[in-house]
């Protein structure tokens, strides 16, 4: 039997260019690269983003907020569900840093995160706004957009300093 032994996390890494003044900091993907190919269910979420708003779903009979486009809620089986607009606060749950993308038409490093919006709600999303080594779980986060092609635009989370998610709420940072 093969056996593992893990001393450190795996995700440290150590860069050729460590010690320069080079920066490493997380931004958008460039204008025509890869693009989701938004279903009949998911449009109105992407029409959001196009308009600076992060959209997820609420069911109208149990109040059950729901980040994907179901046909139906998942706790109260109702079929009536409707979009809202969420507020835009999130807390990192987990990420990865890619060094080694799956085609070029991505710029590395780039961070994809699972982030808890405040609505209670977990989404995939691109990370932007600080180095790789400043990520922490538990980070307070805000949503920006950036413009992926003329129709659509992509949902990224940067960091708040000085603040929590449920803090955004209110619109001021932590005393």
């Amino acid at each position: 039997m093969l056996k593992r032994r893990l001393r450190s996390p795996i995700h440290g890494r150590t860069a050729r260019w460590v010690g320069t003044t080079m920066s490493l900091l997380l931004r958008p993907q460039a204008i025509g690269g890869p693009a989701p190919v938004p279903s009949h269910f998911s449009r109105p979420f992407w029409d959001g983003c196009v308009l600076g708003e992060l959209r997820i779903i609420r069911c109208v009979n149990c109040s059950q907020a729901i980040a994907d486009a179901p046909r139906i809620c998942w706790r109260c089986h109702s079929r009536e569900l409707q979009w809202e607009v969420a507020i835009g606060g999130a807390t990192l749950y987990s990420w990865s840093v890619v060094w080694r993308p799956q085609t070029t038409d991505f710029e590395v490093p780039y961070a994809v995160g699972i982030v808890t919006l405040d609505e209670g709600i977990q989404l995939v999303s691109g990370l932007v706004g600080c180095e790789p080594g400043d990520l922490a779980e538990g980070m307070a986060l805000a949503v920006e957009f950036h413009p992926i092609s003329e129709e659509l635009s992509l949902h990224y989370f940067h960091p708040v300093v000085g603040a929590t998610g449920e803090n955004l709420k209110r619109g001021f940072p932590d005393a």
